[in-house]
């Protein structure tokens, strides 16, 4: 079982950055790929990103390459999304995932993951 809670989420102005932890409990945290996902008001859940359980791969929609960074220390069972040149289409609720997978496949989509947290909000202003 893993329990993931997130914190960092708020209010951020376009141009601006915030940084989303997810701090894992259980003694799986190492060995699980961990997705980060969003839903934005009146939409879907859509896949941002995803690390793996070494931390030697990450992917990224391309709706935030070379705008967002995934990154993870296993010795606190934490991993991170650090979000910058924020834009107002990036508003909505962001989760963290984890996922025992070694199935490359399952990764972009929210069936692949076990685990889920609770969710945090992330508003960009204009």
């Amino acid at each position: 079982q893993v329990q993931l809670v997130l914190s960092g989420g708020g209010l951020a102005q376009a141009g601006g950055s915030l940084r989303l932890s997810c701090a894992a409990s259980g003694r799986t945290f190492s060995t699980s790929t961990m997705g980060w996902f969003r839903r934005a008001p009146g939409k879907e859940r859509t896949f941002v990103g995803y690390i793996t359980w070494s931390g030697s791969m990450t992917v990224y929609a391309d709706s935030v390459k070379g705008r967002f960074t995934i990154s993870r220390d296993n010795a606190k069972n934490t991993v991170y999304l650090q979000m910058n040149s924020l834009k107002p289409e990036d508003t909505a609720v962001y989760f963290c995932a984890a996922t025992q997978s070694r199935d490359s496949a399952w990764y972009k989509i929210s069936v692949g993951y076990n685990y889920w947290g609770q969710g945090t909000q992330v508003t960009v202003s204009s």
